[in-house]
């Protein structure tokens, strides 16, 4: 029996929780003196250390650094994650930047009416950005990094060093380029930059996910090890959901090891981590139907908790003895024979459900026999074909790589959609953003519009992909594309043209369009960052502080990024008193980036009551009708928030 405090709470181990919320990567354990914990100290179940020799505590170094723009030093000794440039690593995801993302009309498809976004550019920089837009809103990430396959990244963002750089950083080599210790190349000089190129993309991309977020991230036998140790860090261990076991193709990277001589392996898979934003998170609930009654019931006999699923996935065969429904794998066999015949000459022209109901066929199956079957209060169920939710972390059935080239596009090794698409399945909703900020061929917008088609769901892609350019001498260059980012628009394209065409959920929006935003330098000239730092002369150079060739609508996507706006909201412009005026979402935001502006104009507009407004800061006629403009707005509109740029 649980025993009451019978004391005041631990304010102390409260506020550690605080700031675990906040920045779980600054709990860190340590050992207590004397080697055991206080009672006092002691916390709850679920969240107590080993009580013999360990507890935790704030790792202040961290957390100096979490607040400081300048690197800390933290000399202690501790259990984390560390490598060679991690403090860069960290200050570089919290450094702010001057730059912005320019809409670009004339890649996009259906701007004006689309929710989906592509960016391209930098995803370090682009992550930055929506930082504001995207806070909290994101209910899945999935993301395919660069593999650390120990040569240098072809990632633009290229963390990669040469090893006499690195020994000298890590401290292996003298000022005089003696070696201190022995490292091979395998050993570290990879490792870090492929963490240091991914730790600040993880902790920004955190930021974004809402509270029953999740992110899936694909890796192989490389870095999967970091990978899982620096997301515990990131995203707190607690908050680890499964590993998914996905099957290579044929031709797979082949690992040697040694052992009385030397042998090879042929590596057979790759993997998902998945980790939630906290516990909140809850893989979608099974539709569970009785085979002997029309009623429905609870499945939870593979959960191992609220928030921990197995993602058990049984493929069950059922048949009538005694009036009673029990497993029989022979039966289950026969379904499996019976479905291979439904793949190979059905498929095309009917639904499963239906060549079920023309066949006569009673027994329900899903993809592939397990080993025994669940009960639940002595009444045995089947699993709907349509939910995919549950399966077990051995996706042996999807392969990485796609086998079939759906589009004639010259890419090597796009994702499977079908991954991609049943890891979305595992998402309760169908209304909600899925970022790939990886994105290379555009698979997971591919996905998303699939799994729309078929449930006229409302789901919303973003994705970003840096232009990399496309050497020369490729199928990609001969085929006219000059950078990856141009393939996954096309891929994308394709994808919506074929699903608006087929057979689809009657309900589906089919909005298979996407706004494409660049990312560029600020809008703003220097003078806008630093008025302080401009000399005399060059003051008059200096009137305007927005670049040359900067159009209104670049001005106000950088507003929206600013203030923290949707990017995907509808936007109409129209002519008032002869100035260009933008609405966004009718009246959530109207801006204004024209001159000459009068206050008949500004009373025009505060007729209107937007939630906020923006101007040019020496857009106006005069000084007066500038500090006028925000007292129009008290008397007409006092809840609208006026600003300038």
């Amino acid at each position: 029996m649980d025993k009451l405090k019978m004391h005041s709470p631990n304010l102390t181990q409260e506020n550690i929780r605080k700031i675990m919320d906040l920045f779980p990567n600054c709990v860190t354990e340590i050992r207590d003196e004397g080697g055991r914990m206080k009672d006092e100290e002691k916390m709850d179940s679920a969240f107590s250390p080993n009580p013999s020799s360990l507890r935790y505590a704030i790792d202040f170094d961290q957390l100096r650094q979490e607040l400081s723009d300048s690197i800390v030093e933290g000399p202690q000794e501790r259990y984390h994650l560390d490598w060679p440039g991690k403090r860069e690593a960290l200050l570089t995801a919290n450094a702010p930047i001057a730059k912005t993302l320019r809409p670009c009309r004339e890649e996009s498809v259906d701007f004006d009416t689309t929710k989906n976004l592509f960016i391209e550019g930098d995803n370090l920089d682009a992550l930055k950005l929506l930082q504001e837009a995207y806070l909290g809103k994101v209910k899945m990430i999935y993301i395919d990094p660069p593999y650390n396959t120990g040569n240098d990244f072809i990632y633009e963002d290229d963390f990669a060093e040469n090893t006499d750089e690195f020994l000298k950083r890590s401290n292996q080599k003298d000022e005089e380029g003696n070696r201190l210790v022995a490292n091979t190349e395998s050993n570290g000089r990879f490792h870090s930059d492929w963490l240091t190129m991914i730790y600040p993309r993880l902790k920004l991309a955190r930021t974004l996910l809402s509270d029953d977020g999740v992110i899936c991230i694909s890796i192989d036998e490389g870095e999967k090890a970091n990978l899982k140790r620096l997301c515990d860090e990131i995203f707190g261990e607690e908050n680890y959901r499964n590993a998914i076991l996905v099957r290579r193709r044929v031709k797979s990277l082949n690992v040697q090891f040694a052992c009385d001589g030397l042998y090879s392996m042929n590596v057979g898979y790759e993997y998902v981590l998945v980790y939630a934003k906290t516990r909140s998170f809850l893989m979608k609930a099974l539709r569970m139907e009785k085979l002997n009654a029309s009623e429905t019931g609870s499945w939870n006999v593979f959960w191992s908790g609220a928030d921990r699923p197995t993602m058990r996935y049984e493929l069950l065969g059922f048949t009538p003895v005694t009036g009673q429904w029990r497993w029989s794998k022979e039966k289950a066999l026969e379904a499996v024979e019976n479905y291979n015949t439904y793949l190979s000459e059905f498929a095309s022209q009917i639904t499963l459900e239906e060549y079920w109901r023309q066949t006569g066929e009673k027994l329900k199956f899903v993809r592939r026999i397990e080993n025994g079957i669940g009960k639940n209060g002595g009444v045995q169920y089947w699993i709907s074909p349509s939910d995919t939710a549950l399966r077990s972390s051995n996706w042996s059935d999807i392969e990485v790589s796609q086998i079939r080239k759906d589009y004639e596009l010259p890419f090597e090794n796009p994702k499977n959609v079908e991954l991609i698409a049943e890891l979305i399945r595992l998402i309760d909703g169908a209304d909600f953003t899925v970022l790939d900020f990886f994105a290379g061929s555009g698979t997971t917008a591919d996905a998303v519009m699939r799994l729309n088609s078929e449930d006229g769901g409302r789901r919303r892609f973003a994705l970003i992909q840096i232009p990399e350019q496309i050497s020369g001498g490729s199928p990609a260059k001969a085929a006219g594309y000059s950078d990856l980012s141009q393939i996954a628009r096309k891929r994308i394209l394709l994808a919506g043209d074929r699903l608006s065409n087929a057979e689809h959920n009657e309900g589906w929006n089919k909005d298979v369009g996407f706004r494409v935003l660049k990312l560029d330098t600020s809008n703003m000239a220097e003078v806008y960052y630093k008025p302080d730092a401009i000399r005399q002369e060059e003051l008059f150079a200096s009137v305007d502080n927005i670049k040359l060739g900067r159009t209104p609508e670049d001005l106000l996507f950088q507003v929206l990024l600013d203030w923290g706006v949707d990017l995907t909201l509808p936007i109409r412009k129209e002519s008032i008193h002869g100035k260009t005026v933008f609405f966004v979402d009718e009246n959530s935001l109207i801006a204004c980036f024209d001159t000459e502006i009068t206050e008949a104009f500004v009373r025009e507009l505060a007729g209107y009551k937007p939630l906020r407004v923006v101007f040019r800061d020496n857009g106006f006629e005069s000084d007066a009708v500038k500090i006028n403009a925000e007292q129009i707005f008290r008397q007409l509109s006092s809840e609208t928030e006026v600003k300038a740029i």
